[in-house]
């Protein structure tokens, strides 16, 4: 007997610019520049352009499997270079720019790449990056005009945009396997030494299938999608491949994300859909309750990256009229790993929603050994899919036990199969030989009307090793003694659990993410 069989189709994402170009040529990705204005490009022409910006890498001599980094904003150009570098069959590095040169340039050394793509605002870091990544030979500069002055070396520097004029337009896209590698990412590096992880071409394909499930982000042709998380972190979550992947527009704000150009952005462009860290609203909600303004069109807000503060969700539904989707997930994990469903009654900022179909879940103890009963219980929290991370990038040994993929996060699942993340194993404080979590104690203040932003660190003890303390950034004038803010922890965690010290600052620091940076934090109040 002879049996059917299916069509090969590889998995690559060059099928998405590919399928909206050819079935919603018209929709638009908008990028907000200068004061209130906006480019805007369909994705029938913004797919011509990348293909032409492939043609100019070809001519740099950049061939199928190397990495060409990116240096750049959540914008239009930004875009094209992606599809460009992934769709010839290269490997999309992206760079953070709120790092400092140095370790931009390790990872430039690490990942060998030899062109850059940077936006022109930030010449001044381009210039000191290429000072200690001596490989970069070409930069091609995007999003406006900037100089940077020539180095001895001989790095040739020029803008994009005329050179896409003049490229080819015959570069062949999507001519490699699926299993090939599409983009690399560094981890933000708050709890350690920032490691780099390698996407596939089939991993972030299936992760845009999963992230369009009705029950995580259910996007539609209708939706205007406002991308706030960077391009530069964990692939914006996958939007810039979801969007194109319904026909759904694309809203990017480029550099800037205070609350004043995000309220005009959405109302100006009917955002449906908004994604990104916590602090982001918390800029957006302060600028429309100090205005009076609104933004009617917003439907939902998506929230991940960090912990959702209580009374920031609830201020968010009642001021806004909207939902409020909380999720988790790592730059390990493509970055998806659960998420709340929009439909879900039960929402509540300590949850982190449900994993979709691709991602299973495990909690183990401390030893690795899994949980007798994996409901009701907190452990430490392990996964594996299909865009999880196998290895990291230049690591030959895996990073993966038995297939598992170990989170570093504690966390505790509910009946319903609700993740809460109870904290990390890292962040963990160890006080008379017993252990305190930080985020149960975080979770608590954070609900307080006066609090804007919380984190518990250890501070070094002669006794004890180590005591917990609050650091905290306040909101508003409402003001709350320090015995105040802390009784509101008594009768809820143990008395022993209670921090020694409360420490005010004016402003949380935070990661490049938007995470609130605890090394730092550990750095200046946890020497003792």
């Amino acid at each position: 007997m002879i049996h059917g069989a299916m069509q090969p189709f590889a998995l690559t994402l060059d099928k998405f610019i590919d399928h909206a170009a050819k079935w919603h040529p018209d929709a638009e990705v908008v990028t907000a520049c200068g004061e209130g204005g906006v480019d805007r490009i369909g994705y029938a022409a913004l797919r011509a352009r990348a293909q032409r910006v492939s043609g100019v890498l070809v001519d740099l001599g950049v061939a199928s499997g190397e990495h060409v980094a990116t240096l750049a904003w959540n914008t239009q150009a930004h875009v094209e270079a992606w599809y460009a570098i992934m769709g010839m069959g290269a490997v999309c590095h992206t760079l953070n720019p709120r790092l400092m040169a140095s370790q931009l340039a390790a990872m430039l050394v690490q990942s060998q790449a030899r062109v850059l793509i940077a936006s022109a605002d930030l010449a001044p870091l381009v210039q000191q990056v290429l000072a200690q990544a001596p490989r970069v030979v070409h930069v091609l500069m995007i999003d406006g005009a900037a100089t940077v002055q020539p180095l001895q070396r001989g790095c040739s520097i020029a803008a994009l945009k005329p050179a896409i004029a003049a490229a080819r337009t015959d570069v062949v896209w999507g001519d490699f396997d699926e299993t090939a590698p599409s983009g690399l990412c560094f981890t933000s590096g708050t709890t350690g030494a920032p490691k780099g992880v390698t996407y596939s071409h089939r991993s972030s394909y299936l992760h845009t299938l999963r992230l369009l499930q009705a029950d995580v982000m259910g996007l539609t042709a209708a939706d205007a999608v406002l991308a706030v998380v960077p391009m530069f972190h964990a692939n914006a979550w996958g939007l810039p491949f979801a969007a194109p992947a319904v026909g759904a527009r694309l809203v990017l704000p480029g550099r800037h994300a205070d609350g004043e150009r995000l309220a005009r952005l959405i109302r100006d462009e009917g955002v449906t859909v908004a994604v990104g860290v916590p602090t982001v609203w918390l800029g957006l909600l302060e600028h429309l309750e100090a205005t009076g303004s609104a933004v009617p069109s917003l439907r939902r807000i998506l929230v991940g990256g960090a912990p959702m503060p209580p009374a920031l969700m609830e201020r968010l539904e009642q001021r806004l009229g909207v939902t409020v989707q909380t999720s988790w997930g790592m730059t390990e994990l493509s970055p998806l790993g659960t998420a709340a469903s929009p439909a879900d009654p039960g929402r509540d900022a300590s949850l982190s929603g449900r994993p979709a179909v691709g991602v299973d879940l495990l909690l183990t103890d401390s030893g690795g050994r899994a949980l007798p009963e994996q409901r009701g219980l907190e452990g430490h929290l392990k996964v594996r899919g299909a865009a999880v991370v196998e290895r990291y990038f230049g690591d030959s040994e895996n990073a993966t036990d038995d297939g598992w993929f170990d989170t570093g996060d504690l966390a505790r699942i509910d009946a319903r199969g609700n993740v809460t993340i109870t904290g990390r194993a890292k962040d963990l404080i160890k006080s008379g030989g017993e252990w305190i979590n930080p985020a149960e104690i975080e979770a608590i203040i954070a609900a307080l009307p006066q609090v804007a932003l919380v984190a518990v660190i250890g501070r070094a003890d002669p006794k004890w090793g180590e005591r917990p303390i609050l650091v905290a950034e306040m909101r508003g004038d409402d003001p709350i003694a320090d015995d105040d803010l802390l009784g509101a922890l008594r009768g809820r965690v143990a008395p022993w659990w209670i921090p020694d010290a409360v420490v005010r600052i004016p402003n949380m620091p935070l990661a490049s993410t938007g995470k609130i940076d605890k090394m730092r934090l550990r750095s200046e109040y946890g020497r003792g």
